[in-house]
C-alpha cells in the first residue's frame, strides 16, 4: 500500500495517469519542486484557453444543429458535441480554479480535490465522448453495410440507450478510478496516485490503452474500410444494370468515396495524432514505471486537449444545413452576400 509518506514531490510522477489526468500534479496545489512555477502557470493558462475555445466551438455547432433541426436526425453526433462541450467547460473551470492557491483540508478540501483539482468533472464527459465516438462509427457502418437490418431492427430507443450509456459509462469510469486512488496529503491534492498494489496499476494501464486507444483505432479502420468497399460494390452493380446512368453513378460514387475518405482520414488521423503521444506515454508510466517529465507532460496534455476543440467540426460541418447556419454567423460572409444582393438588384 502506497502512503503519502512514501511519496516525495520528486517521485509524484511515477503513478500518474492518462492525458486527461496528469495536469494538477504539475500546477497549483501540487507543484513539484523540480518544475518551474512560471512554466506551470503558463501551462495552466494555455489549457484554460483551450477549454474556453473548445466550449465556444462546441456550443456554436450545437446551436447550428438545433437551428437546422439536425439534432433530431443526427442524435449521436449532437451528443458527441454536447459531451465535448461539457468536458471543455469543466476543463476551463478546473484550470481557472488552479490559478487560485487554496489549502485543501477536511471534507470540503477532499471533494474539491476529487471533483475540481483532479479534473474529475471534465474527465467523465471526456471518457463518455470516446465511447460515443466509437458508437458513431459503428452506427455509420451498420447503416451502410447492413442497411436492411438497420431499417428493421435499429430503433430510436437504441440510440437513446447508447447516448445514456456514454454519459453514465464515462462518469462511472472516471468516478470509480478517481475517487478510489486520489487523496489529500498536507493540503495537497494527489490525483490518482494511491494504487493498492502495482498489479492494479499495471492492469488499469493496459486496459485503458487497449480500450480507449487501440480498440477505437481498429473500429475506425475496419468500419470505414468496409463502408468504402460496400459503396464501391453497389455503384458497380448499378452501373452494370443500367448503362445509361453509368456516368451519373460514377460521379456519385466518386463524390461519396471522397466524402467517406475525407471523414475517415480526418477522424482517424486527428485521433491518432492527438492521442498517440498521450496514450503511449501513459502506458509507459503505468506499465513500465517510466518517470514522468513535466515538460513532456505539458506537450502531451496540450496536444490531447486539441482534439475536443477540433472534433466538433469534423462531423457536424459535413451536413449542409449545419454548414449554412455556421456560414450565416460569419460577419464578413454576411456583408459579402448583402453587397452581392444589392448589385443584383
Amino acid at each position: 500500500m502506497i502512503t503519502g509518506q512514501d511519496i516525495t514531490y520528486e517521485d509524484m510522477t511515477v503513478l500518474t495517469t492518462t492525458p486527461m489526468e496528469v495536469t494538477h500534479q504539475t500546477t497549483g496545489n501540487s507543484m513539484s519542486s523540480s518544475s518551474s512555477p512560471e512554466i506551470g502557470f503558463y501551462f495552466v493558462c494555455a489549457v484554460l484557453v483551450i477549454g474556453i475555445v473548445g466550449t465556444a466551438a462546441n456550443a456554436l455547432v450545437l446551436y447550428a444543429m438545433v437551428v437546422s433541426k439536425q439534432h433530431k436526425k443526427q442524435m449521436l453526433i449532437f451528443n458527441q458535441n454536447l459531451l465535448d462541450c461539457v468536458s471543455c467547460f469543466f476543463l476551463s473551470a478546473t484550470h481557472a480554479a488552479q490559478l487560485v492557491n487554496v489549502c485543501l483540508d477536511g471534507t470540503r478540501g477532499y471533494w474539491l480535490c476529487v471533483v475540481v483539482y483532479s479534473e474529475g468533472s471534465s474527465w467523465g464527459p471526456f471518457m463518455g465522448s470516446m465511447i460515443n465516438l466509437a458508437a458513431i462509427t459503428v452506427e455509420r457502418y451498420l447503416r451502410v453495410v447492413h442497411h436492411a437490418w438497420v431499417t428493421k431492427k435499429l430503433h430510436n430507443w437504441m440510440i437513446y440507450s447508447i447516448i445514456v450509456f456514454s454519459w453514465i459509462g464515462g462518469i462511472v469510469i472516471a468516478a470509480s478510478v478517481n475517487n478510489s486512488i486520489t487523496e489529500v496529503i498536507n493540503g495537497f491534492c494527489l490525483a490518482r496516485m494511491f494504487w493498492k498494489n502495482p498489479t492494479a496499476r499495471i492492469a488499469y494501464g493496459i486496459w485503458y490503452f487497449l480500450s480507449f486507444y487501440v480498440f477505437i483505432l481498429l473500429i475506425f479502420i475496419f468500419c470505414y474500410w468496409r463502408i468504402l468497399m460496400v459503396i464501391r460494390h453497389q455503384a458497380s452493380v448499378m452501373a452494370t444494370y443500367n448503362a445509361s446512368v453509368q456516368d451519373t453513378v460514377q460521379t456519385q460514387l466518386k463524390q461519396t468515396q471522397i466524402s467517406i475518405i475525407k471523414t475517415m482520414l480526418l477522424v482517424s488521423v486527428l485521433f491518432a495524432i492527438t492521442f498517440t503521444p498521450g496514450s503511449v506515454y501513459t502506458f509507459l508510466i503505468y506499465v513500465a514505471e517510466v518517470r514522468r517529465s513535466f515538460n513532456v507532460s505539458y506537450v502531451v496534455i496540450f496536444i490531447t486537449f486539441l482534439y475536443i476543440v477540433i472534433n466538433p467540426f469534423i462531423y457536424a460541418t459535413k451536413f449542409d444545413p449545419v454548414r449554412r447556419i455556421l456560414t450565416r454567423l460569419i460577419p464578413c460572409k454576411q456583408t459579402t452576400q448583402a453587397v452581392e444582393n444589392i448589385q443584383i438588384n
